[in-house]
């Protein structure tokens, strides 16, 4: 392919009329993905298809390439593959519905199974609060869910003889199911705890600040980042780090994307096939470490 990609670059002076430096940029975007096909997935660029340049996305975001620079390597692959459909050497072009991945899309951080742990094992069981947020935490862990969902949930929505949670946003409800620790520590919180510190006897929210009003969204941020700092993670522990350690330790452990997109209340599963790439992403990375011809 080598052949092909100097004849890339004089279409692209003769025919495009492109600038040197644009020549060069999309030259050099080339190079490397055809390095990455054939050190990662072996093979050449006429076999690769649109999954395998979604993957590759996905890998220059967690390389920490810019956004910007995102952007013009899949303007490059898009032209490179429409001079090689001009060849006859593929029929279509696999990069044609190609996006470069949001800044904000990069690939989370999440916590390994043992940080999780971990942070799970920070609450003190031995009064009013430690059971309160041991519960909060597992619950959040358990599901997933957002931190607005997790403050906005009711008593009621909660089924600790079904093994579950109903939770309501934005007009849908989902049910996700909860772990036998989770139940525990919900059970323990409910029936022990919340009515020492339920004060209104109509308030209906599941889990409640020391006044006895509905926790907040700032009052369970400080609960999280108290607890980081015990735990001394030296990663920034949010809501959503756990709620990202959720869907890719699902992932991970067989579950498939369907069924995370439904838990996590993704309305797209355009959402969710970043925990695979996150996933893809350790594979390749523990391979190069320990294969030993890698």
């Amino acid at each position: 392919m080598a052949n092909h990609i100097e004849e890339y670059a004089s279409y692209l002076a003769t025919e495009k009329n492109s600038s040197e430096n644009t020549i060069a940029s999309y030259v050099r975007d080339v190079n490397q993905f055809v390095s990455y096909l054939a050190e990662t997935e072996r093979i050449g660029p006429e076999q690769c298809d649109a999954d395998r340049i979604e993957d590759y996305i996905a890998y220059m975001s967690g390389q920490g390439k810019s956004t910007a620079s995102m952007a013009r390597c899949v303007a490059s692959l898009k032209s490179y593959y429409g001079y090689l459909q001009l060849l006859g050497v593929v029929e279509g072009n696999p990069a044609k519905g190609a996006a470069p991945v949001r800044a904000e899309r990069k690939l989370p951080q999440i916590l390994t199974g043992k940080e999780v742990e971990l942070f799970l094992e920070q609450p003190q069981c031995v009064d009013p609060k430690g059971y309160r947020d041991h519960a909060m935490l597992e619950l959040l862990y358990a599901t997933g869910i957002r931190v607005s969902e997790l403050i906005g949930l009711n008593v009621g929505d909660v089924s600790l003889h079904g093994g579950f949670i109903r939770c309501s946003s934005r007009g849908k409800e989902r049910i996700i199911p909860l772990y036998a620790k989770a139940v525990k520590a919900l059970s323990d919180y409910v029936k022990n705890i919340r009515p020492q510190l339920v004060i209104n006897p109509r308030e209906t929210a599941l889990f409640v600040n020391m006044s006895g009003e509905r926790m907040s969204r700032q009052g369970f941020w400080k609960i999280m980042k108290y607890y980081q700092e015990k735990a001394q993670i030296d990663k920034d522990i949010t809501p959503h780090t756990l709620r990202h350690s959720f869907a890719a330790h699902l992932l991970e452990n067989g579950a498939d994307l369907h069924s995370i997109q439904e838990m996590l209340g993704h309305a797209d599963i355009s959402s969710t096939q970043i925990y695979s790439h996150m996933v893809k992403q350790k594979l390749q990375d523990v391979y190069r470490k320990a294969h030993p011809r890698a």
